[in-house]
């Protein structure tokens, strides 16, 4: 596995200085705070929410982003799932403090998400959000390669990565809750494929 640093340095955007680092246990109630804030209350019945149930956060992925103060900006996690036995990671809920959105700081997350999934040996993300954000990184519609989610999804918003080429090639059907994987830390796939 290559080498990936586990806090990212200060970043600059724009004006505002920020790191990201590994989530902690008690950066938890803030990104509670921040997840309501930003995607409201009711976030918890959406398909996507009810897979996370079923499962710890991958904790090598999962990050968020602190002004120089430590106060909390941002937050990423990815969750482990399976595509009728082929092991994935599931992107989000990202979440950004709204007065900072479009800065840069969700970005940089996802790109650093990612890398590390790459690095850790993860293969397919999933993500159900914004085409046009998404699209940037490379995902695509899910829907037309055969994917589907055990619940409601605008298929406009379900969308899959392959993060090594190829990944995809004879992958499809029902995604379901990731199940531990032997020599993973926390019970939680540290590489899959």
């Amino acid at each position: 596995m290559a080498a990936v640093p586990s806090v990212i340095p200060l970043l600059r955007a724009s004006v505002m200085n920020y790191e990201i680092v590994a989530q902690a246990p008690h950066h938890l109630p803030k990104i509670d705070c921040l997840l309501d804030r930003t995607f409201g209350p009711d976030r918890h019945g959406k398909t996507v929410y009810r897979l996370r149930e079923q499962a710890e956060a991958i904790p090598e992925l999962s990050k968020v982003a602190l002004d120089e103060d430590g106060t909390l900006l941002a937050s990423l996690r990815f969750w482990p799932i399976s595509i009728e036995g082929a092991a994935a990671k599931l992107l989000g809920p990202l979440t950004v403090e709204p007065s900072i959105q479009g800065k840069g700081v969700g970005r940089a997350l996802v790109r650093n998400g990612l890398a590390l999934g790459k690095a850790h040996g993860y293969r397919l993300c999933v993500v159900v959000g914004e085409p046009e954000y998404y699209q940037p990184y490379g995902f695509i519609p899910a829907v037309p390669r055969g994917l589907v989610l055990p619940g409601p999804v605008d298929p406009h918003r379900f969308q899959v990565l392959e993060m090594t080429p190829g990944a995809l090639d004879g992958v499809s059907g029902l995604i379901g809750p990731g199940v531990p994987l032997a020599g993973s830390k926390g019970g939680l796939a540290e590489r899959v494929g």
